[in-house]
């Protein structure tokens, strides 16, 4: 599911303006978000994760970019170690399995934003409804080792 224009809007408007490390998006289908955050963060490594082939294609060939790479994996298989910023828009299930993953591997002071989704158990940053039929929330958190973001 793409996201939406005004949702997309408010995301762009709401990110860090300056992120250490490599941005991903996880479950990136055609590309709605990974081509502006390459064109946002040009000097950073943006990595587009899809398994679906259709999406995966048309947002491979998409990308103009040269710090876009687009790739046809599991995200569950990916390490996100190095990463800086982490989007995503995915079902429950798949937050309740990534909040593992983040709290194994995500870095001190990375950035997760999640489109509709929280991530179980964690307490945002910041949260942004967006002025659309459907009060879209955006969740934003910060990774703190010390004090993780959960409740």
């Amino acid at each position: 599911m793409p996201t939406s224009g005004k949702t997309k809007t408010s995301i762009l408007t709401a990110l860090p303006p300056f992120v250490e490390g490599t941005i991903y998006e996880l479950g990136s289908g055609w590309g709605t978000m990974t081509l502006p955050l390459a064109e946002i963060y040009p000097y950073n490594k943006v990595i587009g994760c899809e398994t679906s082939p259709l999406p995966y294609i048309i947002s491979k060939w998409r990308v103009s970019s040269p710090n876009l790479c687009m790739l046809r994996q599991d995200f569950h298989l990916l390490s996100l170690t190095d990463a800086g910023l982490v989007f995503c828009y995915l079902y429950p299930g798949a937050m309740k399995q990534l909040k593992v993953k983040f709290e194994s591997e995500l870095p001190e002071g990375a950035w997760v934003i999640s489109n509709t989704f929280a991530v179980p158990g964690w307490i945002a940053h910041q949260v942004i409804e967006v002025k659309d039929i459907y009060h879209t929330k955006i969740y934003i958190y910060k990774v703190r080792k010390n004090h993780p973001p959960t409740v």
